[in-house]
């Protein structure tokens, strides 16, 4: 990526959320995360509840990945408090951004000044400013309503919905995505925390209308329920399905053939116990991809010591080298 190519805009959520910001950051990008306001669990399902509020969790995490995570007000951001009624459960981070909307009177002014706190290099920004909520239906066709049921459902899910439908978008979303120079899709919860941002009005038509090289980071690791079963052919399908169909021009998979992932016999690798079911890339997976029209670029991703996860060093030279 050249110096006159260093705005990027990433589109995902999850535990995967903060490797790929500071992947980016480390790239010298400008970055503007780009987040679900579908969330309705833990926390931030207490405060939408409570007090009516826009959901904080997701930004809270983006903007502490956008800033040093290991620094004091990172650290106070992220603490969550185990006791005291009415306070357990809590993230302070979230705490501190529902005063501040309160304080304000606006969300956007809430996270620009807890940007600010946290010493974020970069923008997180909502999909829309409208109180949406995310239901689906799963492999069997039951119906589920809510972000936090869908993600333990107890089934591999087929669509998602958001309820309103097609809310509008936030213009400096749409900006971000349809400025930026990269937009790297993932990884994260695909139909919780990513596929929820196209179902906004406006942000997969400009996905799909970008120049930008548009990547999709494959998930190595599958969530119980949500994604359960799935290769990833099965979920560059799943981003197809839902509007990004021509919107991305590579996918970055784990390469489960030349690199099998230790503890993970429940998808035919037999060395230890199984602890996660890994995201099957191999050569035939990988050949259903490039049928659609999708680049693939298959590496050795997995953290050695958390195979759930990315490696941050090997993905970020496969981020550099593709774009």
């Amino acid at each position: 990526m050249s110096a006159s190519r260093r705005r990027a805009a990433a589109i995902g959520g999850g535990p995967g959320r903060p490797v790929v910001r500071k992947c980016l950051l480390a790239l010298a990008c400008s970055t503007s995360a780009i987040v679900t306001m579908a969330d309705d669990g833990g926390s931030t399902g207490m405060l939408r509840r409570e007090i009516g509020m826009l959901p904080p969790g997701d930004i809270r995490n983006c903007l502490v990945a956008l800033g040093d995570d290991s620094s004091l007000v990172g650290r106070l951001f992220q603490y969550r408090f185990p006791h005291g009624e009415g306070l357990a459960g809590h993230a302070l981070g979230n705490l501190i951004i529902a005063a501040l909307a309160d304080i304000t009177g606006s969300f956007p002014d809430a996270i620009a000044f807890a940007a600010g706190l946290v010493g974020a290099k970069g923008n997180a920004l909502p999909c829309t400013l409208e109180d949406v909520h995310l239901s689906a239906i799963d492999g069997s066709g039951r119906p589920i309503r809510g972000q936090a049921t869908i993600a333990v459902s107890g089934g591999p899910i087929a669509d998602v919905q958001l309820d309103p439908e097609c809310p509008a978008a936030y213009p400096p979303a749409l900006e971000a995505v349809s400025s930026a120079d990269a937009i790297v899709i993932g990884p994260g919860s695909l139909f919780t925390s990513i596929i929820p941002n196209f179902l906004v009005e406006g942000v997969a038509q400009a996905l799909r209308d970008s120049s930008a090289t548009r990547v999709y980071v494959c998930n190595v690791a599958n969530q119980r329920g949500e994604t359960a079963g799935m290769d990833a052919a099965d979920h560059v399908e799943a981003l197809l399905a839902h509007g990004l169909r021509g919107a991305i021009d590579i996918a970055i998979v784990h390469d489960t053939e030349s690199f099998p992932v230790r503890g993970a016999s429940e998808t035919g690798y037999d060395e230890g116990p199984p602890v996660h079911e890994v995201v099957c890339g191999g050569a035939d997976v990988r050949a259903r991809i490039e049928a659609t029209g999708v680049k693939v670029v298959a590496a050795n991703l997995v953290a050695a010591d958390n195979p759930a996860h990315h490696d941050r060093s090997r993905l970020l030279e496969t981020l550099r080298e593709v774009l």
